[in-house]
């Protein structure tokens, strides 16, 4: 069995960002986009630059020199912008690069272990490949990896990491616009739209927390400085360019009001979606926020906890008290997750919004999910989940989980609602959920209990330091089973000296909570007649007390 991590908690939002529609008329879209294109090209070659110089300390990759040459096309405030996001983007892609080399290492690693097994045998843990075509195809795609490993090993070496300002995704459909359904044309106005460069970093001090693009708060008016060469566009003093539209930020424009207000720094970024043919304001900026309690305070504060299992097409949750038992009925959320990626993530919400509602209406103090990742999966997932039509199917199940996104949501969210992230190792919770839970919880629940609820209960006793196993009695279908305080909770509850209950007699009858340590302590007053088969004759007789059966049946000896 492999070592299980201890559970910890997610670390809150660090910043937040925010979103208000620009309604711009012809002349301020043109103007916008003249701003874009003129500091975009020169953003570009920033970053080219940047991307020449290679991986140097910060103190040799000369940003001042950079930034004196930039300004000297815009202004010192756009300048600072462009090479930071040109040092951003290069840090980026070179983790990047490392992440990709360490997955195609082990995607290596995998097949030639495999591959120095004989087809059809095993060593160890390592099993062969079944015939000699599937062995030939490995073979091929082992030299396919290493070439890429290769390139990989190349460009870290020189510090050169290829990067696409526009999307890589978005310059391959060029070459197949008739299966993007795109004309030429609206493959253009997409490609001059993501390279558009209109981002402006807060200052502390300035006038509404940005200078460079500025938003009053008293009208939501937005006026833009505009670069050293498109000062003749001017309508405002100072070189400024006043857009006719007003913004208004409705979600959480408290937060912004109190930012704006103190003159703290808030980044903005303007955005054109030329699907929609719509522009788009976006403020950010930086949280202050203090280090969550360990699962170890949590439990010590006692509390009821939320324990969700993340599946591919639904969540199912469980409420467990601070002991771990299960309380209530098992609760699932639909996660129908196809279409666009707009619809896919406001269903994501809808399904994250309907957990913490659960986690408030039964007082629960936070949720708990699984620590997932898939990042084996996504580079050895042909080696390690099966093969044929059935390993296919289930690589593209893992696929459709929506892990990464998921738990950034659920922080978020649950953040902004006084709710508590924990996150477990997701190690054997399915397995051992099912084999423990999934019985017990299905017998006394009025409603379906799967395989997910069980895990989801696993999940939650694991973030509150209790094991998996279930001892006899947490659940009993028996009302008087059930009336009893349950022998599996993980406290237990001692009597008091001197209240020891006397000696029990066999005629004696059953008072009291504690529980008999013999089978022949209980009795059936009156026990149902028993049928001998076998006998010439099948004739009934009432047994004695010393046939009769155990009440209590969870009791172990």
């Amino acid at each position: 069995m492999r070592t299980i991590a201890p559970p910890f908690t997610v670390a809150a939002p660090s910043g937040a960002r925010i979103r208000d529609r620009l309604r711009v008329d012809v002349a301020d879209g043109k103007v916008l986009t003249l701003i874009g294109q003129h500091l975009g090209r020169h953003q570009r070659a920033d970053l080219a630059e940047r991307v020449a110089i290679g991986p140097v300390a910060v103190k040799d990759n000369r940003r001042a020199e950079r930034k004196k040459k930039l300004t000297a096309v815009s202004s010192s405030r756009w300048a600072g912008a462009m090479t930071r996001a040109g040092e951003d983007q290069y840090q980026l892609s070179m983790r990047c690069l490392y992440d990709e080399r360490a997955g195609l290492r082990r995607a290596i690693g995998k097949i030639t272990r495999r591959l120095a097994v004989e087809c059809g045998q095993r060593q160890g843990r390592v099993r062969g490949y079944q015939d000699q075509g599937e062995r030939f195809q490995k073979q091929r795609r082992l030299q396919t990896l290493t070439a890429r490993l290769a390139v990989v090993e190349q460009h870290i070496a020189e510090g050169r990491p290829p990067v696409v300002v526009g999307g890589r995704r978005l310059a391959r459909m060029r070459h197949h616009l008739t299966d993007a359904q795109l004309t030429a044309a609206d493959w253009h106005k997409r490609w001059d739209a993501a390279r558009l460069f209109l981002t402006a970093d807060g200052e502390s001090g300035a006038p509404h927390s940005n200078y460079t693009i500025t938003v009053n708060p008293a009208d939501g008016s937005v006026t833009i400085l505009l670069p050293e060469p498109l000062r003749h566009l001017a309508n405002a003093p100072r070189g400024r360019y006043r857009l006719a539209c007003t913004v208004v930020f409705h979600h959480r424009r408290q937060e912004w009001l109190d930012r704006v207000c103190a003159h703290r720094a808030v980044r903005y970024d303007i955005v054109c979606d030329p699907v929609r043919e719509r522009w788009y304001l976006d403020a950010s900026w930086s949280t202050d926020t203090t280090p969550p309690p360990t699962p170890q305070e949590i439990q010590a504060a006692g509390g009821r906890m939320l324990a969700v299992d993340l599946n591919a097409d639904h969540l199912a949750a469980y409420v467990l008290d601070p002991h771990g038992n299960p309380v209530g009925e098992p609760f699932t959320a639909a996660l129908e997750l196809t279409g666009p990626a707009s619809r896919r993530d406001g269903r994501l919400r809808a399904a994250i919004t309907s957990l913490i509602q659960m986690a408030r209406t039964h007082g629960c103090g936070g949720i708990v999910i699984e620590n997932l990742g898939f990042t084996d999966a996504r580079q050895m997932g042909r080696e390690t989940m099966g093969r044929g039509k059935r390993g296919k199917a289930f690589r593209r199940t893992v696929a459709g989980i929506p892990t990464a996104k998921f738990r950034e949501r659920l922080r978020g969210m649950a953040y902004h609602q006084g709710l508590i992230v924990i996150a477990v190792d997701p190690a054997y919770t399915s397995r051992w959920g099912d084999t423990h839970w999934r019985g017990p919880l299905d017998d006394q629940s009025t409603t379906t209990v799967t395989r997910h609820h069980a895990a989801a209960v696993a999940i939650g006793r694991r973030a509150l330091g209790h094991r998996i196993r279930r001892r006899p009695g947490v659940t009993a279908f028996d009302r008087r089973i059930g009336q009893r305080r349950a022998t599996g909770q993980t406290v237990s509850v001692p009597r008091a000296r001197g209240t020891a209950s006397p000696p029990r007699t066999t005629g004696m009858p059953y008072q009291g909570s504690k529980t008999r340590q013999r089978p022949s302590d209980q009795f059936a007053l009156f026990p149902a007649p028993r049928t001998v088969r076998g006998a010439p004759g099948a004739r009934h007789f009432t047994p004695g007390p010393e046939s009769a059966d155990s009440a209590n049946t969870g009791q172990q000896h």
